[in-house]
């Protein structure tokens, strides 16, 4: 039999539930957890606007058991019913806190202080919260220092996640549907669609870019694109910018002609004359500047003044001057050049395009495009649900969303 069941909570939950299939989930936590639930109050939405709302005791046979279920309960939604405030312990050293530490989702997130729900500021995935007198802010733990006051447990934690809409459109945010069988046309005319709102609203757009994209002739699209005003940030690694220098410079990619797709002889080399080309000038910028660099998709950024930041890996050849080869400090230049970024399009690249997404809160859009479904489905399996899946060549791609942004095709 199993053990009694005398520890309890009662928690809420408030939001489309049913629609973003988040009830299901609550109750497959609980059974998962060996625990139980009773409902006490279910009350459904009965039009598109109205949020369903729920009320239930969970109970388990330990203190701990408990405290582990209504810590996955609260990062989905689930809130306690009492009206405590939050629990605050000093971080006792550098980079280290309390073993029961709030870790923090990327979904919008509040917490109660003095009697008040006060937003989170900075929201990400995997941080801690620190209160700051009457400010709560997301930190990485490695930036922890002794003695701030770091959120623990999981009373006076509200989070409220991006709900699905019950309006279910052929394309929206938030479905996970990712099919290499839907045609392109759609996705990049409503991509297209989104891009031109959010520009004409002021916002900004960010482009994280696998070499894919030169390998497959993007480049000259994306050029495009950056020359439109459609690209605010860019933020790549290494390989992007090698072979786009190689590109701009020998006509190859990794020894490749575009233009025939057949390998150069001793083109195997054009990469490293690349990379020395711009060490001689001093970076890319000093190329651009100089002369020596004057097309490719860096050489549009540069003149257009749109910001990238490109992070480097053990990999890689070079690099380049512009690449940051500290892990940290690329990471912090990433999440500054991500801040108020409404739109991220990730374009063949799975370690940047991760990395990126667990850097964004949950409202800002977020597509990826890649020829594998697995890169798609793994992004969104890492905590990044609002997540939308292209699966196609990202050349082709490129392609279409050139020809949709130009004038003539927005006026048409």
């Amino acid at each position: 039999m199993a053990p009694p069941h005398t520890f309890s909570e009662v928690v809420e939950a408030e939001g489309h539930l049913i629609d973003s299939q988040i009830l299901n989930t609550v109750f497959d936590v609980v059974v998962k957890k060996n625990a139980t639930f009773d409902v006490q109050t279910f009350t459904i939405g009965r039009h598109n606007d109205d949020p369903s709302f729920i009320s239930m005791r969970i109970s388990a046979a330990s203190e701990r058991e408990l405290s582990e279920v209504l810590e996955e309960l609260v990062a989905l939604g689930c809130r306690l019913s009492d009206s405590q405030d939050v629990t605050c312990r000093a971080a006792e050293r550098d980079g280290w806190v309390a073993d029961d530490f709030y870790s923090t989702t990327n979904h919008r997130t509040y917490v109660r202080l003095g009697g008040q729900w006060i937003m989170v500021e900075q929201q990400r995935m995997d941080a801690v919260v620190v209160i700051e007198g009457q400010r709560a802010v997301c930190r990485k733990l490695r930036d922890v220092r002794s003695g701030d006051q770091v959120v623990c447990g999981v009373s006076g934690i509200r989070v409220v996640p991006e709900f699905q809409d019950r309006d279910r459109h052929g394309f929206a945010f938030m479905t996970n549907e990712i099919s290499s069988e839907r045609r392109v046309e759609v996705g990049v005319s409503r991509i297209a669609q989104m891009m031109r709102e959010i520009k004409a609203a002021g916002g900004k757009i960010a482009v994280v870019a696998g070499p894919v994209v030169v390998h497959t002739g993007g480049g000259t699209h994306f050029q495009d694109l950056v020359r439109s005003g459609f690209v605010d940030v860019l933020l790549a690694g290494n390989a992007l910018a090698v072979h786009d220098v190689e590109q701009a410079l020998f006509g190859t990619s990794l020894g490749v002609s575009l233009e025939t797709g057949k390998a150069i002889e001793g083109g195997h080399r054009h990469h490293m004359r690349a990379i020395n080309t711009i060490c001689r000038a001093g970076g890319l910028k000093e190329a651009v500047a100089q002369g020596v660099l004057t097309s490719g998709v860096m050489h549009e950024c540069i003149v257009h003044d749109v910001d990238y930041v490109l992070a480097g890996s053990i990999r890689d050849d070079g690099p380049l001057p512009d690449t940051i080869m500290d892990l940290r400090t690329a990471q912090d230049r990433y999440a500054a050049a991500l801040e108020d970024v409404r739109l991220v399009l990730a374009l063949s690249t799975m370690l940047h395009g991760i990395g990126v997404g667990n850097m964004l809160p949950s409202w800002v859009k977020m597509v990826c495009v890649d020829i594998n479904p697995a890169v798609v489905t793994k992004l969104a399996d890492r905590g990044s649900s609002q997540t939308i899946g292209i699966v196609t060549d990202v050349g082709l791609f490129l392609h279409r969303l050139a020809q949709q942004l130009r004038p003539t095709a927005s006026a048409s």
